[in-house]
């Protein structure tokens, strides 16, 4: 008798032999409108939380969905319409509680983009809005308030030592446009000379040739060094 191998077990063997939980991705949309910081929320067309604000997310396809980037890609452009130029996924949350349908755990990915125009509702939600990030409104569905919060604290960590606002701005850009992103994501004001001196020491960024008209002197237009999207800053 031979001995069973490790095909011979994973043939037999059943994915369902232990509970599973409610698996998801949820996807926190961070963008800069006007002067505030604001989130992309949905109001659910379904129950559970029916008529409540939501981040966008969705179950994972197990057949669709080859990773759980795979799946905030998808439930992202399939809620919002949204193809997002930065996507990083923050951490898992699970517990008993998050879901009054049962045990669930949630894959949570935050996004940056430009401010777009409201987007049109897609699949399973009613109603789309950005609203800012100290202005949710009360009652959100499941934890997605906690789940905002943290992404929002996990944003403003990065953005002490990386260039990472600057995938909330249109390209091309000025310095000044580049330190008020950084200033809102922050919540609070920078000294312009040492963000300058610090900015273009890192040498990541290109100028375009090209000049913005304003009140007072044009002002120079930049945009990221391909390669440089992701750079952090050294001690």
């Amino acid at each position: 008798m031979t001995d069973r191998s490790e095909a011979d077990y994973l043939r037999s063997y059943d994915i369902k032999r232990y509970d599973t939980p409610l698996a998801s991705v949820d996807n926190v949309i961070f963008a800069i409108r006007e002067s505030w910081l604001s989130v992309l929320l949905v109001k659910r067309a379904d129950f559970p939380y029916k008529g409540h604000w939501s981040i966008p997310g969705g179950f994972i396809d197990l057949k669709g969905d080859a990773s759980l980037e795979d799946c905030a890609l998808r439930t992202l452009r399939a809620k919002t319409g949204i193809d997002s130029p930065y996507l990083e996924q923050w951490g898992t949350v699970g517990n008993a509680t998050r879901d009054p349908r049962g045990w669930s755990m949630t894959c949570v990915y935050f996004a940056l983009i430009p401010w777009v125009e409201p987007i049109q509702p897609k699949a399973g939600s009613e109603q789309v809005a950005w609203v800012p990030v100290d202005s949710l409104p009360e009652g959100m569905a499941f934890d997605h308030a906690d789940l905002i919060q943290l992404a929002l604290t996990r944003l403003r960590a990065k953005a002490t030592y990386s260039i990472l606002p600057v995938h909330l701005l249109h390209n091309p850009f000025t310095l000044t446009e580049f330190q008020r992103a950084n200033e809102i994501v922050l919540g609070r004001p920078l000294e312009k000379k040492s963000f300058r001196r610090r900015l273009l020491a890192a040498d990541v960024l290109n100028e375009v040739g090209e000049r913005r008209e304003g009140m007072g002197r044009p002002a120079a237009l930049y945009q990221i060094k391909a390669g440089c999207e992701g750079f952090m800053f050294g001690g």
